[in-house]
C-alpha cells in the first residue's frame, strides 16, 4: 500500500507537538523533535564580509541557508544584509558556535537567541493591572475606547453621565480595559490645557472605578494627567507620545502600572504631513528598542511595557498595510503588542466610506491583527469586536 501525503501548517511548537502525541510519538522525543518543525527567517543588516562568509559556512554545516550579496565573496571590505534560513534547532546548534567566533559574532550570538526565545513566548503573556491579571493566552483582549471629548473623530462624550454609561456598556459587552482620553490625537488637532483634561478625564474615572471590576487605562501624554487619574482609579497608562516625557517613564516606575509605548511619527498637528520610513517596519522596531532601553534606565520593569505601531499616526495608507501584513516582526521584541484599527481613516480610504460606515472594515483589521500577533486590539464597538474574535480565537489560538 502507498502512503499518502498530506500539507500540515504548523505556527507552533505547541501545534507539532500535539500531532505527535496523537499519532504515538515517544514522549520524551517530543521537545527534542518539536524544534525541528519551527523555520525562522531572520534578516541581518550591514554585517562585514568576513563575518558574512563565517556565518555562510556555519548554516551551510547546519544544512541552513544563508543568502547575501554575491560581492562579499570576494571582496572582504564590504558590507551585506543578509536573510537567514533556518528551523529552531539548527538556530541553536549555530549559536553554539558563534560564541567562540570573532567579527562580531558572539554578539550576534546573543542578538539571535534572544529573538528565538522571544518568539517562543508566542502569547504566553500575563500583564499586571493593579491586583487585576490579564491574560492574552486564552482570547484576544479587547480596550473599548472611552473618548471624553468634544472633538474627537468618533464617540466623544461631553457629559459625565453619557461617559461613564458608556464605559459600563463597554464593560458589559465583553472588554477587558477601558481607555479613558480627554484629549484628541486624530490628525491635525491642537492640544488641551493641563487644566481641560484633567476635568475632563478624572470624573469619569472616578465614577467608572466604582461601577466596573475591569483595569482603566488613562489615555494622555501628560504625567500630571497620569498620575491623578491613577489616584482616581486608573490602573494603566496609554502614552500615544511614547514615553517622549522622560517623567512618564519615572512615573510608570514609581506607580507600577503597565504603560503602552505608542509609535508616533511627528505630531497630531503634523505627522500626516507627508510621513517617510526607509522600512516602517524595521524603523518602528529600533523605536521601541531605544524605547525599551530609555524606559528600562528610568527603572521600569520590562513586564511593565505594551508596545502599539501607532497606526495612522505618522503613516500613509501603504504604511498602515506593510505594518499590519508584517505585525508578526513585532514579536522579535517579546512584549505585548496592542493594534488600534478601529474605524481610521485609512479603513474609510480602502472602502469609500465615512467614519460610522467603517464597522466592517474595523472588524477585519481587527480579527486579522489577532491573528497576525496583536494580543489587545484597541476599538470603539466592543460587541461586534468580541463576537467576531471568538470566532477567530477559536480557529487560530492552537498552542
Amino acid at each position: 500500500m502507498t502512503a499518502r501525503a498530506y500539507l500540515r501548517n504548523f505556527q507552533t511548537k505547541g501545534q507539532i507537538k500535539a500531532e505527535m502525541q496523537r499519532i504515538g510519538v515517544d514522549p520524551e522525543g517530543l521537545d527534542i523533535m518539536a524544534p525541528k518543525g519551527i523555520h525562522h527567517t531572520i534578516l541581518l543588516k550591514e554585517v562585514n564580509s568576513r563575518a558574512a562568509n563565517i556565518i555562510k559556512q556555519e548554516f551551510l554545516s547546519k544544512d541552513g541557508e544563508a543568502a547575501l550579496a554575491y560581492h562579499c565573496l570576494s571582496d572582504l571590505d564590504k558590507c551585506s544584509d543578509m536573510i537567514l534560513m533556518a528551523t529552531e534547532r539548527q538556530y541553536r546548534a549555530i549559536i553554539r558556535k558563534f560564541r567562540k567566533q570573532p567579527f562580531g559574532l558572539a554578539g550576534l550570538a546573543v542578538e539571535l537567541e534572544l529573538i528565538l526565545n522571544n518568539l517562543s513566548i508566542s502569547r504566553e503573556i500575563e500583564i499586571q493591572c493593579g491586583g487585576k491579571t490579564l491574560n492574552a493566552d486564552d482570547h484576544t483582549l479587547i480596550m473599548g475606547i472611552l473618548n471624553v471629548t468634544p472633538d474627537s473623530f468618533s464617540d466623544g462624550y461631553s457629559d459625565l453621565e453619557g461617559a461613564v454609561a458608556h464605559g459600563v456598556r463597554m464593560a458589559e459587552e465583553g472588554a477587558d480595559i477601558i481607555d479613558v482620553g480627554g484629549e484628541s490625537t486624530r490628525p491635525g488637532s491642537t492640544p488641551v490645557s493641563l487644566d481641560e483634561e484633567l476635568s475632563r478625564v478624572i470624573p469619569v474615572i472616578e465614577s467608572l472605578a466604582k461601577k466596573i471590576d475591569i483595569p482603566i487605562s488613562i489615555d494622555t501624554s501628560k504625567p500630571e494627567v497620569a498620575r491623578a487619574a491613577i489616584e482616581a482609579g486608573a490602573t494603566m497608562i496609554n502614552d500615544v507620545t511614547g514615553l517622549s516625557n522622560p517623567d512618564m517613564a519615572s512615573l510608570t516606575a514609581e506607580k507600577k502600572v503597565p504603560v503602552i509605548i505608542m509609535h508616533m511619527q511627528g505630531d497630531p498637528g503634523t505627522m500626516q504631513s507627508n510621513p517617510q520610513y526607509d522600512d516602517v517596519v524595521d524603523d518602528i522596531i529600533e523605536f521601541f528598542r531605544n524605547r525599551m532601553i530609555m524606559a528600562e534606565e528610568h527603572g521600569l520593569e520590562r513586564n511593565q511595557i505594551i508596545i502599539d505601531p501607532g497606526i495612522g499616526f505618522g503613516k500613509t495608507l501603504e504604511h498602515n498595510l506593510e505594518i499590519l501584513r508584517r505585525l508578526g516582526e513585532l514579536r522579535v521584541l517579546g512584549l505585548p503588542i496592542l493594534v488600534g484599527t478601529s474605524r481610521k481613516s485609512f479603513i474609510g480610504k480602502l472602502q469609500g466610506t465615512e467614519v460610522d460606515e467603517r464597522l466592517e472594515g474595523s472588524l477585519a483589521a481587527s480579527v486579522i491583527s489577532a491573528q497576525k500577533g496583536a494580543h489587545i486590539v484597541r476599538v470603539h464597538d466592543v460587541r461586534e469586536t468580541r463576537m467576531a474574535l471568538l470566532v477567530s480565537d477559536a480557529i487560530t489560538r492552537q498552542s
